[in-house]
């Protein structure tokens, strides 16, 4: 990105408007005490080109040309093009934080649209115009369930996502809320509902489960809802839209609040970001909602317009009474979301999850062919599966890169008795030629080691 630099004058001048001699004089002046900082590790300042260049090589560095199987969270799916086209329009792209109350009504409509969008989705019936990303959207609805029942403790599920549940333990930390995270399964892949149950007593909040589970087995969970909402307990499902084209959605199952990571609809993977999170919810628990929420009304001659309806941060209402400290949501990112939903539609939103879930199984098929490839008691699945290897899964897995491949998610770095377990996700954009390649491949690298 280019850059301008300040020279010695421009230093000089701000100096004369704020009324200091120099730096030393401002650090004074700002209260600082001590020596100043020493600044003199810093390397002189490069040209634009020469910065940019030595930019261009680090990225040159990165394997970006890679068959990609990996996926725990963050999916490598096919983006139209008019997708591109839309979020880039100058209207769209130059105010991508719009978080002031006089935001343009194209801004709102589209914000509007993509609720809608995510609430036909999850069959919710509120969703506001978005969060920052699928983990801190799970914090925010974990926080929601507390204002709702007014307790302080909450139960995560040992199936959901590792990176989520360090994300949860790091915002928790220093809260006055307890949380209690059940074990996650050593062998096989799906939740031990029953010891959730077990849990769950007069003090608990919230119990915060994934949907498919971390390892992709599609759990089942209506009667623990209902067992849930029995002890007047907040149920919230994190889950991967794309899986939404073929199961049940949330909603139908009695979740209370749906969160999720929306960067599999139109987003690219961009080395982490940004992303988008979504949350849905029902309309009861609207006002317990952070974010803010886009409405449609008339004006007084009938006319059709867009509204804030409702804004609970701290910026708008009192610091107190503010449900979060969120200023904003990811408009461009929630536009992407709308605009792909929007070019995909609902029969190719079908033909798409039919397509990956195909794909998947096909690929499972020929992987637990090879020699060193074994089961590990997985049932349901949508695209995302685990097999166990005859050798450590990450030492495969940095192996397969050096033959182009992605190959999966080594379990092994979050859950330590699992080193040999690789998750492996299947889009709709894997062909059957590169899946029979990736077991070539793998098959190649077991027999090394």
């Amino acid at each position: 990105m280019p850059y301008i630099a300040n020279t010695d004058s421009d230093r000089t001048q701000m100096f004369e408007t704020i009324g200091v001699d120099d730096m030393d004089h401002l650090w004074r002046d700002a209260g600082v005490t001590g020596d100043k900082p020493e600044l003199s590790g810093i390397p002189e300042g490069r040209s634009e080109y020469e910065v940019t260049r030595y930019l261009a090589g680090l990225a040159k560095r990165n394997a970006s040309d890679l068959v990609v199987f990996l996926g725990s969270g963050f999916y490598d799916h096919f983006i139209p093009s008019a997708v591109a086209e839309i979020t880039g329009r100058n209207e769209f792209y130059t105010s991508y934080t719009p978080y002031q109350p006089e935001a343009s009504q194209g801004t709102l409509q589209a914000m509007y649209e993509y609720q809608s969008s995510i609430c036909r989705l999850t069959a919710m019936e509120v969703s506001n115009a978005s969060l920052y990303d699928g983990g801190t959207a799970l914090f925010e609805a974990m926080m929601m369930g507390i204002r709702i029942t007014r307790r302080r403790k909450t139960i995560l599920a040992g199936t959901v996502s590792p990176i989520y549940k360090e994300m949860i333990k790091c915002y928790t930390s220093n809260l006055d809320i307890e949380l209690v995270i059940s074990n996650s399964p050593t062998d096989g892949t799906e939740t031990d509902i029953d010891e959730l149950k077990s849990m769950l007593d007069d003090d608990t909040a919230c119990v915060l489960v994934q949907y498919p589970n971390v390892f992709g087995t599609i759990d089942q969970w209506q009667d623990f809802n209902e067992y849930a909402h029995d002890r007047k307990i907040i149920t919230v499902c994190s889950t991967y839209p794309i899986a939404l084209s073929l199961l049940e959605p949330p909603g139908s199952l009695d979740f209370d609040i749906v969160t999720g990571e929306g960067q599999c609809l139109g987003i690219n993977l961009s080395f982490g970001g940004p992303y988008l999170g979504f949350m849905a919810t029902r309309s009861k628990y609207m006002r317990k909602m952070p974010g803010r929420i886009v409405g449609r009304t008339v004006d007084n001659q009938g006319r059709p317009g867009y509204v804030l309806t409702i804004q609970t941060r701290e910026q708008h209402i009192r610091r107190a009474a503010a449900t979060s400290n969120i200023c904003t949501n990811q408009g461009l990112c929630a536009l992407a979301a709308v605009t792909y939903l929007s070019c995909i539609g609902k029969n190719g939103f079908v033909e798409l999850g039919e397509l990956c879930a195909a794909k998947a199984c096909y690929a499972r098929e020929q992987l637990l062919q090879i020699p060193g490839v074994a089961d590990v008691n997985q049932s349901a699945f949508f695209n995302e599966f685990v097999v166990r290897l005859s050798a450590d899964a990450a030492e495969v897995a940095g192996l397969m890169i050096e033959k182009g491949f992605a190959a999966g998610f080594p379990l092994g770095r979050y859950f330590p008795e699992r080193k040999n377990d690789l998750l492996i996700a299947v889009t709709e954009k894997r062909t059957r030629e590169e899946i029979r390649a990736f077991a070539v491949a793998l098959e190649a690298v077991l027999s090394l080691l």
